[in-house]
C-alpha cells in the first residue's frame, strides 16, 4: 500500500494575509451591491413605485431560495446517503489502493467538501431562477384569455402563463435528478459501492438501491416531459410557412408522445422494482424499449408521415392547419379586424389618363389632405431647429423630432414639436467641471412648435420652418405653464453620467443657468438663473445620503462641495424611456417617445407594450429586427427595441413622464388584455385606469410606431384568408425599401399624417405605410392606423387591383429624380457648395381616386453648421409629375390651375405665420454668447441671417438660370452662391468667437 500523500499546509502569514484580502473583497463586494439596491430604491421611492422594487426584490429571493435549497440541498442528501451506506469492508486492489489517497483527503473535511457543494450548486441554480421572476409572476397570478386553442381544448392562458412556468420547474427537476446521480455515482466510487475493475460484485446494495430510485425518478420526469411535449405541438414549425400544430404533429407526433409517456412510464416502474428484484436487467430492457420507442415513434413515424402522406399534398392536408395559424396569428398582433377595401380599382395604375386627373382634382378641391400635405419632415430638421432654436450652446434637440397635431382657434393640425433639452455633450471646456456640468447646467427651457404643412416666405427666411412656438422664455399659440426640461431623450444615463444635482441652500442665490435675460445682445452676458422647486429627484439632504451617492457615482464632490447642502436632490435615471421601463419592467417601451404640451405642461408620452412568446399556433417574430427601418437607432429621439422573440403584442399602456418632475404616470390603455391584468393582479395599484386620463392627454395619443411597423410586417402574409393562398404566397406582399436614402435596403418607415381615409368624413390624424408586391416594386396595398380619439386603433388596408400597375415607392422616387426639371436642379443642388436632402415620400389617398405622391426638396449648404431649408416640392400622380416652389404650383401643374388653391398660402406663410394668432417672430432670432464661454452654439445674428438670405437668393437665381439655359446667369449664380457661404462661414465664426470670450459662469 501506498504511504498516506502529505496535506500541504499554509504558514500562519500567508493565512492571515489570505484572510484579510477575503474579507476586503467580500466587504467591497457587499458595499456596493447593497448601495446599488439602496440608490435603486430611492429611486422607486421617489417615483411611487415602491411596489415593483419589493415585488421584484421577493420573487428573485423566493426564487433564489427555492431553488438553491432544492439543488444544494436534494444534491447534498444524496451524497450524504451515498456516503452514509458505504461498505464497511472493500476488497483489496489496484483499483482501491489508487482510491485510497482520494478517501484520505476526502475524510478530515467531508462535511466542508459536502456543504461547498452544496452551496455552489445552490447559488448557481439560485441566481439561474431568479432571473426567471415574470415567470412565476404570470404563473402565480395567470389571468383566463376567454379563448380556448382549437386542438386541445385549453384557454389560451394555459399556454402563455402555465405551460412556461411547468417548462421551467421540470427543467430544474431534471437538473437536481442528474446532479443527484453523477454525485452518487462519484461518491459510490471513490468509497467502494461501486467497483468498476475490482473483481466480484461490481455495484453494492445500498448502491444499487439509490442509483435505481434516481433513474427512476429521472425517467418519470422524462414521461412528464412527453406528456408537456404534446402541448408544445402548438409551437411546431414543422409546416414551413406556419406555425403551430401541423397535420404531421396533430396525426402522427400527438399518438406517439401519449404512447410515450405509457412506456416512460412502464420504465420507471421498473427502475423502481429494482429496489426488491435486485436485477438491472428488466430496468435495463425498459430502458431500451424507451430509446427505440423515442426513435421509431416519435422520430421515424413523423417523418413518414411528412414525407409520403403530407409532402404530394402540402396544401390540402395542411389546410385546416394553416387557417388555425392565420386566426391565431391575427388575434395575437390584434389586426383580426382590419377594414380591407378594394381601393381604385377604375383607375389606369402608373400613367394617369385624363379622366383619372379630372377625378382626383375634384377630389382636391377643398379637400382637408390637401389643406394638411405635411412639407417639414421631423427627420431631416434637427439641424434647422438647432440653427435657428437652439439659443445657447447648452442647449439641443435630438436627432430625430416628432410630430403631433394641435387644436388652435378651432382648427386642427399637425406639427413638427421638439424641446429644448440639455445636452451636455456641447458644453466647452470651461462648461465642463463638476460644478457646472452638475449643479449649473441641469436642465433645458422650452417647447418648440412648427405647422407642418407650412413654411416661411419672409425676407432671409424663405424655406425655413414657421415656428409658431417657440424662444425664450417660450412664446406662441401654443400654451406652456411650465417649459424648464429636466428629464428628456439626451439625458440619457447609458454610458453618460447626465445626473443633476438640484437645490439652493437657505439663504443662497439661484445656482442653475435657465435662460438668456430677455433682450440680452453680444454685449449683454446677462442670464436668468433658477432654483428646482418641484419633487423630482432624490433628497439628499443628510450625510447618509451623500456618502451613498459618492460611493455609488465615485464622485467625493458629494461630500466635500458647497454645492451639495440639506436642500438638495439628485436627478438620475432621467431619459422617459429608462423611466418607464424601470417602473414597469414588464413592459417592453416603444422606441420613440414625443412630447407634447398637456393641461400646460410639456409631458413626454411614450407606448408600452405587453409581450408572450408563448401564444398557441400564432407566428413568433424578432421584435427588434420586425420593428427596424431606415431611422431606427441612427440618432438620439429614436431606440431600437430588443430582438427579443413574441409572438403575441398589445398596446396595453399609455405612459406619461413629466419633464419636469420626471413623474412617471402608467395608464391602463387595453384594460381587457390578459397579459396586463396579470401584472396588474401581480403589481396592484401601479397601473391607473384609462378613465383617469384627462381629455388633453387622449387627445395627443398616437398609433404607436413599433406596433405599427409589427403588425404592418403580420399584414404581407396574414391578409390572406385562404389557405391555399396562404401556402402558396400567391398574395404575399413586402415593406418596400426606404427611396429617399441612397443605397440602402432598409424598410420604409411608417409616417404620421393628417388625412382623410377613404369614408371618412373628414381629416384624421394616421400612422400610414405603402405595402408593395412580393420581390416586385409595384404597390399592392396602402395600411393606415388611426389616432383619432373617436376611431383610435382602427386599421385599414386599401387594396390596390393587382391587374393594375401601380407605382410602389421605388418606382415613384425614381419618376421624380428621372424628371428633366428635377434632375438637372439635383445636379446643381449636389455641388461642392451645397447638397440636396430628400424629405419623406409621403403617400396619401386622394378620395377615391387614387394614391398622391408628396416629397419635399431640401437645400443644404456645405457649411459648417449649415441646416436644410425648403426648396422645392414633387408631387406624382400615376407618373405625372409636378415640380415647384410650393406644393400649390407643383399641385397646378399635374391637376390644372386652381388645385393648389387648397393649400394654405401655396404651402409657405407670411412672415407673421399667417395664422389668427400672433406667433413670435420667425425672423433669425439673435442670440447671444453663453455666460459659461460658449463654444459651438449656433448663432444667429444679422450677418448670418444676411448670409443665409443670400444663399437662398442665389439657389433661386440658379435655378432660374438654369431653366432658362443662361450660361453666363448660371456661372454668376454659382459665384454668388460660393460667395454667400462663405460670408455664411465668416459670420459663424465672428459669433463663436464672441460666443467664446464670455466669461465662465461662478463655481460657487
Amino acid at each position: 500500500m501506498r504511504p498516506p500523500v502529505p496535506v500541504p499546509t499554509l504558514s500562519r502569514r500567508a493565512k492571515l494575509v489570505i484572510g484579510v484580502i477575503a474579507v476586503l473583497l467580500v466587504l467591497f463586494t457587499v458595499i456596493g451591491t447593497l448601495t446599488n439596491v439602496y440608490v435603486d430604491y430611492l429611486w422607486f421611492d421617489e417615483t411611487g413605485y415602491t411596489e415593483v422594487f419589493w415585488t421584484e426584490i421577493q420573487t428573485r429571493a423566493l426564487l433564489f431560495a427555492v431553488a438553491g435549497l432544492a439543488t444544494g440541498g436534494l444534491v447534498a442528501l444524496a451524497i450524504h446517503l451515498a456516503y452514509r451506506f458505504r461498505p464497511t469492508f472493500r476488497p483489496m486492489s489496484l483499483e482501491q489502493q489508487n482510491l485510497e489517497r482520494y478517501r484520505q483527503s476526502i475524510e478530515p473535511r467531508r462535511t466542508l467538501v459536502l456543504v461547498a457543494v452544496a452551496v455552489v450548486l445552490g447559488l448557481f441554480a439560485g441566481f439561474t431562477a431568479q432571473g426567471s421572476w415574470e415567470t412565476w409572476l404570470q404563473f402565480r397570478n395567470a389571468t383566463d384569455f376567454g379563448t380556448v386553442d382549437p386542438q386541445f381544448g385549453l384557454d389560451n392562458g394555459f399556454f402563455v402563463f402555465e405551460l412556461p412556468f411547468y417548462r421551467l420547474a421540470l427543467g430544474f427537476a431534471f437538473a437536481i435528478a442528474v446532479l443527484a446521480l453523477i454525485g452518487s455515482l462519484l461518491t459510490h466510487y471513490v468509497f467502494g459501492g461501486l467497483r468498476l475493475q475490482t473483481p466480484g460484485q461490481k455495484l453494492s446494495g445500498a448502491a444499487r438501491v439509490q442509483l435505481s430510485v434516481l433513474l427512476g425518478v429521472f425517467v418519470a420526469l422524462k414521461a412528464v416531459a412527453y406528456w408537456l411535449d404534446r402541448y408544445s405541438t402548438v409551437y411546431s414549425d414543422r409546416g414551413g410557412v406556419f406555425t403551430g400544430a401541423s397535420y404531421t404533429d396533430v396525426n402522427a407526433l400527438l399518438p406517439a408522445k401519449t404512447i410515450l409517456v405509457f412506456v416512460a412510464i412502464i420504465c420507471a416502474i421498473a427502475f423502481f422494482a429494482n429496489i426488491v428484484v435486485r436485477n438491472f436487467a428488466l430496468p435495463a430492457a425498459s430502458l431500451v424499449l424507451l430509446m427505440l420507442s423515442s426513435l421509431v415513434i416519435g422520430v421515424a413515424y413523423p417523418a413518414i408521415v411528412q414525407q409520403f402522406v403530407v409532402r404530394p399534398t402540402p396544401d390540402e392536408r395542411e389546410a385546416p392547419y394553416i387557417a388555425r395559424a392565420i386566426d391565431a396569428t391575427r388575434q395575437a398582433y390584434d389586426i383580426a379586424d382590419v377594414q380591407y377595401v378594394n381601393y381604385a380599382q377604375d383607375q389606369t395604375g402608373d400613367s394617369a389618363s385624363d379622366a383619372d386627373a379630372a377625378q382626383a382634382a375634384a377630389e382636391l378641391a377643398g379637400s382637408p389632405t390637401v389643406e394638411n400635405i405635411r412639407l417639414l419632415d421631423p427627420n431631416v430638421l434637427a439641424p434647422t431647429f438647432t440653427a435657428l432654436q437652439q439659443i445657447r450652446n447648452v442647449y439641443g434637440f435630438p436627432d430625430r423630432l416628432d410630430v403631433d397635431r394641435y387644436s388652435v382657434d378651432g382648427v386642427t393640425q399637425d406639427y413638427v414639436v421638439a424641446v429644448r433639452e440639455l445636452d451636455q455633450s456641447n458644453l466647452s471646456d470651461n462648461q465642463s467641471s463638476w460644478i457646472n456640468r452638475h449643479t449649473v447646467y441641469t436642465h433645458g427651457n422650452g417647447f418648440v412648435a412648427a405647422p407642418a404643412n407650412q413654411v416661411s416666405s419672409g425676407s432671409g427666411e424663405g424655406g425655413q420652418p414657421n415656428f409658431t412656438t417657440g424662444n425664450l422664455p417660450t412664446t406662441g399659440n401654443i400654451p406652456v405653464d411650465e417649459a424648464r426640461i429636466y428629464y428628456g431623450e439626451l439625458l440619457n444615463d447609458n454610458g453618460t453620467d447626465t445626473y443633476s444635482v438640484v437645490g439652493a441652500a437657505d439663504g443662497e442665490g439661484p445656482r442653475e443657468f435657465d435662460r438668456p435675460e430677455s433682450g440680452s445682445s453680444d454685449d449683454d452676458q446677462d442670464q436668468v438663473n433658477f432654483t428646482y422647486d418641484g419633487s423630482g429627484g432624490v433628497s439628499i439632504g443628510n450625510f447618509f445620503r451623500q456618502l451613498t451617492f459618492a460611493i455609488y457615482y465615485r464622485e467625493r464632490n458629494f461630500i466635500l462641495s458647497g454645492a451639495v447642502n440639506d436642500n438638495s436632490r439628485v436627478m438620475y435615471v432621467r431619459d422617459p424611456l429608462d423611466r418607464v421601463e424601470k417602473a414597469a419592467p414588464f413592459l417592453t417601451v416603444d422606441g420613440d417617445p414625443y412630447p407634447a404640451v398637456v393641461d400646460g405642461r410639456v409631458t413626454w408620452i411614450l407606448d408600452g407594450y405587453t409581450t408572450s412568446d408563448a401564444f398557441p399556433y400564432a407566428e413568433q417574430m424578432e421584435l427588434g429586427e420586425a420593428t427596424t427601418d431606415a431611422l431606427t437607432g441612427t440618432g438620439t429621439g429614436t431606440t431600437a427595441l430588443p430582438n427579443d422573440t413574441v409572438n403575441y403584442v398589445r398596446n396595453s399602456v399609455k405612459a406619461t413622464v413629466d419633464a419636469y418632475t420626471g413623474q412617471v404616470t402608467l395608464y391602463a390603455w387595453d384594460d381587457e388584455d390578459p397579459v396586463l391584468r396579470t401584472y396588474m393582479q401581480a403589481f396592484p395599484g401601479i397601473i391607473e385606469p384609462k378613465s383617469d386620463m384627462s381629455d388633453d392627454l387622449v387627445a395627443h395619443v398616437r398609433y404607436p410606431e413599433d406596433l405599427f411597423k409589427l403588425q404592418r410586417d403580420i399584414l404581407t402574409r396574414y391578409h390572406v384568408d385562404d389557405a391555399g393562398d396562404f401556402y402558396n404566397q400567391n398574395d404575399r406582399w413586402r415593406i418596400p425599401d426606404d427611396p429617399t436614402i441612397g443605397g440602402t435596403t432598409a424598410a420604409q418607415p411608417p409616417y404620421y399624417i393628417l388625412s382623410q381615409r377613404p369614408g371618412d368624413s373628414g381629416a384624421t390624424f394616421q400612422l400610414t405605410s405603402a405595402l408593395n408586391a412580393f420581390q416586385r416594386e409595384n404597390l399592392s396595398a396602402f395600411v393606415s392606423a388611426s389616432a383619432d380619439p373617436a376611431t383610435y386603433g382602427e386599421l385599414q388596408v386599401l387594396r390596390l387591383p393587382g391587374n393594375t400597375p401601380y407605382q410602389g415607392p421605388g418606382q415613384a422616387q425614381n419618376a421624380m429624380t428621372s424628371n428633366n426639371q428635377v434632375r438637372t436642379d439635383l445636379t446643381l443642388f449636389d455641388s461642392d457648395n451645397s447638397r440636396a436632402v430628400f424629405g419623406n415620400l409621403l403617400t396619401l389617398p386622394i378620395g377615391d381616386a387614387g394614391l398622391l405622391y408628396v416629397e419635399p426638396l431640401y437645400v443644404q449648404s456645405a457649411a459648417e453648421n449649415s441646416f436644410p431649408l425648403l426648396q422645392k416640392v414633387i408631387v406624382n400622380y400615376q407618373g405625372r409629375i409636378g415640380y415647384g416652389d410650393t406644393l400649390a404650383e407643383s399641385l397646378d401643374q399635374v391637376f390644372g390651375a386652381g388645385v393648389g388653391d387648397s393649400v394654405p398660402d401655396g404651402g409657405t406663410t407670411a412672415p407673421d405665420g399667417g395664422g389668427s394668432t400672433t406667433p413670435p417672430t420667425t425672423s433669425a432670432p439673435t442670440t447671444t454668447a453663453p455666460p459659461t464661454g460658449g463654444g459651438g452654439d449656433v448663432v444667429v445674428d444679422s450677418a448670418t441671417a444676411q448670409a443665409i438670405a443670400a444663399i437662398q437668393q442665389a439657389l433661386q437665381d440658379l435655378a432660374a438660370a438654369n431653366q432658362s439655359g443662361n450660361f453666363v446667369a448660371i456661372g454668376q449664380a454659382q459665384q454668388a452662391l460660393a460667395d454667400a457661404s462663405a460670408a455664411f462661414e465668416a459670420a459663424q465664426s465672428a459669433a463663436s468667437a464672441s460666443a467664446s470670450s464670455a466669461p465662465a459662469s461662478p463655481t460657487g
